[in-house]
């Protein structure tokens, strides 16, 4: 123990000895720690003070420029004027002429509540600015996204509509603010609430302020007649006043109006059951019949004032503004005329149609046709009304995608035949039948829905979405589902309008360039403040798949299966696509539709320079369907008239090919694989089609050159026979007859035979007619014993329908037994054409009918034969007559010898005769005569002529 007791001493005074004289024998290190803390503290303070001064500084900076709260100007209204593309020519000025100013004694309760609940349900406890709302605000931006819920009380909504610019910056935000404190300083919350209610916007048509909404849409003399359904549905529209609009689109103003009632119930302004109450009231029961007409440009005007107020949150009708927009009052002047029936003829009043026009290079708007028989704040056909968009979505959810991913060519191979969705529900095409093996530029020309699936299908959903949003459309978010296979051809459960197709179609010719359609170009303030409003081009898509995309459209147009040939106009390069679609089964049995009535009827089509898309129909089903040949043309009509007018006197331009395709010669598609055509290949089965660069096929197909081989050995046996018959036709058969020593002899040849020319030789006698002799090369015959008295006439044919004819006199018995009575063959052995085509259908065969067992017995006078024979009627076994009374071994009688079968069989002589042929023999026993031959005078000698 003492020894670790003097190390710790010595260890003190070690320490104690080697700090400096003077200095305390505390704690130094607290002292250290304490002293550092007040310098942060001290710190801190400072920079708090210096932040303080800063930020008072800057506040102050920022507010002394703000405006003074004038009385006039939150009373009074200063309208805006509108200008026309060229910049100049002011279209029109809107303003405060249409609203009816209310007081806040003359404003009911109900929608009081309707608006505080809905605007700012802490009015009445906050000093112009609800830093809680702004911090739940910021919360729910932090979450959602920036934008998803406002912080603005009403009294800054006032504010920032009469005083302010809408530019979103933190000067703006604090000049609102310092203003809003300003305000409630000024005039009490019911003055406020007052300003707020006559200033607002309602809907299209300078519906502004309560009072003239009252108005407008429940035809109420005053606002005090209003219920708590009315009451809610006006305090939820100028959220987003076309969106909810319950004239127009009465499925969002319901979800709306019972999104209020729910919050008037929540913040204790009414009961539960009073919401459920309300919410049964359908929002288009007490709505007033909408009458009051448009005036020139209204339909434009009304995109223009949405576009501001969504784009600025200014007030259009009573900021003073200076607004540029983008429209063609020539464009806009002639689409009127055409939906005013002054162009083309609609088949009847109720029947509707909405277009709009777009530049393509810009996206700018130069005109809209809204409808026809519009009235003040109705349904806009070209921009609030959506519909199933047919097979006019093909190219950008089946083909485009499919370009874009997979770098389909336009010559595709793709087979139309049956087929199903992936849930096995059976798709058709619209004709009902299969096309086989077609390339995509046909099937999309065509129409055809398999092909059209399968493309989906290759690409997938997922890249079928991000291509469609790249042109903005957003399907699905829209419409609440999932992208199915049926939006392949169009099968939406709400649709698109044509102010979204035009946007999108744009981007084609566009070289794949994407603007988003647009009205409005800058907006200029009172101020001098100027906001361009023009939207930023983006890349939809590649040029390739623009390019290619469009000449596909152009087939729609050009080829003769295409389905829009109906717009071809002389000078315009167009491209485009048909739709249609169809009513559901319920809606065909209610209102007894046709299986043929449809729905909707679009063309969405372009130049290089704009961009139009139609769509034409009825706006309920039981105001009718399309079923005539003029209403479903009517789109396609519409396009060609307003297209043609638009381009008069502007450069027509082209569709420029990029460097990232090539053209290439295909054969059209016979199977899964394109390939190159071969030298045999027909031209009408070669094609040109398009291809990303790098892919085009290399392999030539061997399809044809087989067939074209086989096409040659066919022309070269055809040649050699036409050289054969040509050859033939210079052959002259000649035969002669002679009667001479009891005998007649016969003999025949022909000039210019070839060694294959057969002879076919006849003989007419008293006992009927008979072959006497068939084969190859000349020859000869003797006729033992002939008929005294008697005429016998003989016929030599060829093969190649040459004949000759020749006859002879046998002398009776009286005449002298030594005299020569022979004759000249007749007409030189030749014989005129209609003597050769009498005597080509001699019996003769160039196969057996049924001899195979024939023979024939050479002549007597030994004449080369050889036998073969190319046919006989029956090839039946023929023997010569056989005279019993004379023994003589040479006058074996063989009137009717030279036995012959249909296949060139074997010739056998009689067994006592010795004389021999060229072709093979066989000994064989002569036949026996079927018909006695008359006897020969005895004192004739038979003789054999060679």
């Amino acid at each position: 123990m003492s020894d670790n007791y003097r190390s710790r001493e010595e260890r003190r005074r070690a320490m104690n000895d080697n700090k400096p004289e003077g200095k305390s024998q505390g704690k130094p290190k607290k002292k250290k720690k304490g002293g550092l803390f007040r310098k942060i503290v001290a710190a801190v303070l400072l920079i708090g003070i210096i932040g303080l001064i800063a930020g008072v500084g800057t506040f102050f900076a920022m507010i002394s420029d703000a405006p003074k709260v004038d009385d006039s100007v939150l009373k009074n209204s200063f309208s805006s004027k509108v200008y026309a593309n060229d910049g100049k020519t002011v279209v029109k000025e809107i303003g405060a002429q249409k609203r009816t100013y209310v007081q806040y004694d003359e404003i009911p309760q109900v929608v009081k509540n309707a608006f505080i609940a809905t605007e700012d349900v802490r009015f009445y406890k906050h000093h112009g600015v609800d830093f809680y709302r702004i911090g739940g605000a910021l919360m729910a931006n932090f979450k959602n996204g920036f934008g998803a819920e406002g912080g603005s009380t009403i009294t800054q909504q006032v504010v920032k509509n009469s005083f302010l610019s809408p530019k979103k910056t933190v000067k703006r935000k604090v000049q609102e603010m310092w203003l809003a404190y300003q305000l409630e300083r000024k005039y009490s919350k019911q003055q406020i609430l007052e300003m707020y209610l006559n200033k607002i916007y309602f809907a299209s048509g300078e519906v502004y302020g309560i009072e003239r909404a009252a108005e407008k849409f429940y035809g109420v003399k005053s606002v005090k007649d209003l219920t708590l359904d009315e009451a809610a549905m006006l305090a939820g529209l100028p959220k987003a006043p076309t969106t909810y609009n319950p004239v127009t689109n009465p499925e969002n103003a319901t979800k709306r109006r019972n999104t209020v009632l729910n919050l008037m119930a929540k913040n204790g302004f009414i009961t539960q059951a009073e919401a459920d109450k309300a919410k049964q009231v359908d929002v288009q029961a007490h709505l007033a019949k909408q009458t009051e007409s448009t005036s020139k440009y209204d339909v434009f005007i009304d995109q223009v004032i949405e576009e501001v107020k969504k784009k600025t949150d200014a007030d259009p009708f009573s900021a003073g503004l200076e607004i540029y927009t983008t429209l063609d009052t020539n464009a806009q002047d002639y689409v009127d005329d055409v939906m005013n029936n002054k162009v083309v003829n609609f088949p009847n009043d109720k029947f509707q149609a909405g277009l709009v026009v777009v530049d393509n290079e810009t996206g700018g708007i130069q005109a809209i046709g809204g409808g026809r028989n519009r009235v003040s704040g109705g349904l806009n056909f070209a921009t609030n009304m959506r519909r199933q968009p047919g097979s006019t979505i093909k190219p950008i959810l089946d083909y485009g995608p499919a370009i874009e991913n997979l770098k389909w060519s336009t010559g595709q191979p793709i087979k139309d035949e049956e087929y199903h969705y992936s849930n096995g529900t059976p798709i058709r095409n619209f004709g009902r039948n299969y096309k086989g093996w077609v390339s995509a530029r046909e099937a999309l020309g065509r129409s055809l829905n398999i092909p059209a699936l399968k493309a989906f299908q290759a690409t997938g959903a997922d890249k079928a979405k991000e291509f469609a949003t790249g042109l903005g459309l957003k399907l699905d978010e829209e419409d609440g589902e999932a992208y199915s296979e049926s939006y392949s051809i169009g099968g939406f459960r709400t649709g698109v309008t044509p102010l979204q197709m035009a946007g999108a179609y744009s981007a084609f010719a566009n070289e794949g360039m994407y603007n988003a359609p647009h009205t409005v170009t800058k907006v200029k303030f009172p101020d001098g403040t100027e906001i361009d409003l023009t939207p930023k081009s983006k890349r939809a898509m590649q040029d390739y798949t623009a390019f290619m995309m469009t000449d596909m459209m152009k087939s729609v147009v050009n080829e003769s299966y295409g389905t829009a040939r109906a717009v071809r106009t002389p000078g315009l390069e167009i491209a485009g696509k048909t739709g249609t679609s169809n009513f559901s089964a319920a809606e065909k049995q209610r209102y007894n539709i046709p299986d043929a009535g449809e729905k909707d009827v679009w063309f969405n089509g372009f130049t290089p320079n704009y961009t139009i898309s139609v769509w034409t129909g009825y706006e309920t089903a039981k105001d009718g369907y399309i079923l005539s040949a003029n209403e479903t043309g009517m789109a396609k009509n519409i396009f060609k008239h307003v297209i043609t007018h638009i381009s008069e006197g502007k450069p027509k331009g082209s569709f420029k090919q990029p460097d990232s395709v090539v053209e290439r010669s295909v054969e059209k598609p016979t199977g899964k694989d394109l390939k190159r055509p071969s030298g045999s290949t027909p031209s009408s089965l070669i094609t040109k089609e398009y291809f990303v660069r790098g892919t085009a096929p290399t392999k030539v197909s061997q399809t044809f050159v087989k067939k074209e081989k086989e096409k040659e050995e066919k022309k070269e046996d055809k040649k050699d026979d036409k050289k054969e018959k040509k050859d033939n036709k210079d052959v002259k058969p000649k035969i002669t007859a002679s009667y001479s020593g009891g005998a007649i002899s016969v003999n025949w040849s022909a000039a210019n035979a070839a060694s294959d020319t057969t002879f076919t030789v006849t003989m007419s006698s008293p006992n009927g007619s008979e072959q006497l002799a068939s084969g190859a090369g000349a020859g000869g015959k003797t006729i033992s014993n002939p008929a005294p008295g008697a005429t016998y006439s003989f016929t030599v044919t060829t093969n190649t329908g040459e004949s000759a004819s020749s006859s002879v006199k046998v002398p009776d018995s009286s005449d002298q037994a030594t005299e020569d009575d022979s004759t000249k063959p007749e007409d030189d052995g030749t014989t005129d054409d209609n003597q050769n085509e009498d005597n080509s259908n001699t019996d003769q065969n160039n196969g057996s009918d049924q001899g195979d067992d024939s023979s024939t017995q050479p002549d007597d006078n030994q004449n080369s034969n050889n036998g073969s024979n190319n046919g006989s009627n029956n090839g039946g076994n023929n023997s010569g007559n056989t005279d019993n009374n004379n023994n003589d071994s040479g006058n074996a009688n063989d009137g009717n010898s030279g036995n012959n079968s249909n296949n060139g069989g074997t010739t056998t002589p009689p067994a006592d005769n010795g004389g021999s042929d060229s072709g093979s023999q066989t000994p064989q026993t002569p036949a026996t005569p079927s018909t006695p031959a008359t006897p020969a005078t005895p004192q004739q000698e038979p003789t054999t002529e060679n």
